[in-house]
């Protein structure tokens, strides 16, 4: 990372509302009863998080304020060209975006030790932005469930699995990766 602008990279993931819920059986970070006990959210890296509790995923099911949001994809393309917009204001390096129906993959490169909860959060904020102009507000006021994941990527070396992994999603509506990232995405260049 040396000379580069770019001190840290970042792996962000997450999803769009109602379609990834608290019991999934696909596995979840939630809160969750540990027995008797207060709530706990096992969420450590390395340690097994919580899957397919039923109850739970109903119960959540219960609670949204509209039909899960899928994208389409006529909204791929106004997405990618904000996340675009976005990392060049904030003076990110954007590497790779994977829009999918239910989700969203992005690497980007960041100068400093930024709040990666921040980064997440203004890629979300704008995003819904782009799409409130065009399709309006969704019912339950939001595009996105609460959070996502934010995954240091362990320096530059290891950046093409993860781009791989972005451009090797089964379905995807839209898989951008900058030039730079395609012939080598660990160059740091522009």
């Amino acid at each position: 990372m040396g000379g580069s602008h770019n001190d840290r990279y970042g792996f962000l993931t997450w999803t769009t509302y109602g379609t990834w819920l608290p019991g999934d059986e696909r596995g979840f970070v939630s809160n969750v009863r540990d027995g008797s006990g207060p709530e706990v959210r096992h969420n450590i890296p390395g340690t097994p998080y919580d899957r397919d509790m039923p109850g739970l995923r109903h119960s959540a099911h219960a609670t949204l304020k509209c039909a899960p949001i899928y994208f389409v994809l006529e909204q791929a393309q106004p997405l990618l060209e904000q996340f675009q917009e976005t990392a060049r204001y904030r003076g990110w390096r954007l590497i790779a975006v994977g829009i999918m129906r239910n989700h969203i993959h992005i690497v980007v490169g960041v100068a400093g030790d930024p709040d990666p909860s921040d980064v997440l959060g203004d890629f979300k904020a704008y995003g819904s932005r782009a799409l409130n102009k065009k399709w309006g507000k969704p019912a339950s006021g939001t595009w996105w469930t609460e959070s996502g994941s934010k995954r240091k990527v362990r320096g530059e070396a290891a950046l093409p699995d993860v781009v791989q992994y972005v451009h090797d999603q089964p379905c995807p509506l839209l898989i951008w990766i900058s030039d730079d990232a395609a012939s080598d995405p660990a160059s740091g260049g522009a």
